[in-house]
C-alpha cells in the first residue's frame, strides 16, 4: 500500500494539506497522520475518497531531523514517521518529506509489502 503521511502546524488549510500531497508528484491509496490531528486531515481524505490511518504510539526513524519536530514530537519527519508507520513492517519511503509552499504543511510517501 502507498500512504502519504503528513505532519502539520495548527494554522494549515486544507489548501496546505494539498499542496503538500501535490508536491510528492505521488497518487496515494490512504493518508495517515499522528491519531492528535487526523480530524483536521480528515476533509482532504473525505475529498480524496481514500481511507484515513490515524498513527498513535512509537514512530519509527525517519531521514529528515528537522529540530522542530524532534522538540515537539520526538521524530525528525511527523510526515515520514506516519507514512512509514501506517505503511506496516517493511515499509519504505518514496519520497522524503515535502514542505507546502506555505510551510504550513510536510507530506511523505511511503509503500509496504502489502498491496
Amino acid at each position: 500500500m502507498i500512504v502519504a503521511g503528513f505532519g502539520f502546524t495548527s494554522k494549515a488549510t486544507l489548501a496546505s494539506l494539498q499542496a503538500a500531497l501535490a508536491a510528492t508528484g505521488q497518487q496515494p491509496q490512504a493518508l495517515a497522520t499522528l491519531a492528535d490531528k487526523a480530524p483536521t486531515l480528515k476533509a482532504l481524505a473525505d475529498r480524496l475518497n481514500l481511507p484515513l490511518i490515524p498513527v498513535s504510539g512509537p514512530l519509527p526513524e525517519t531521514e529528515t531531523h528537522a529540530p522542530a519536530s524532534l522538540a515537539a514530537r520526538q521524530t525528525g519527519s511527523v510526515a515520514e514517521a506516519c507514512a512509514l508507520a501506517a505503511a506496516g513492517p517493511g515499509a519504505y519511503l518514496l519520497t522524503a518529506r515535502v514542505i507546502s509552499a506555505d510551510r504550513l504543511a510536510t507530506c511523505a510517501i511511503a509503500k509496504g509489502p502489502n498491496p
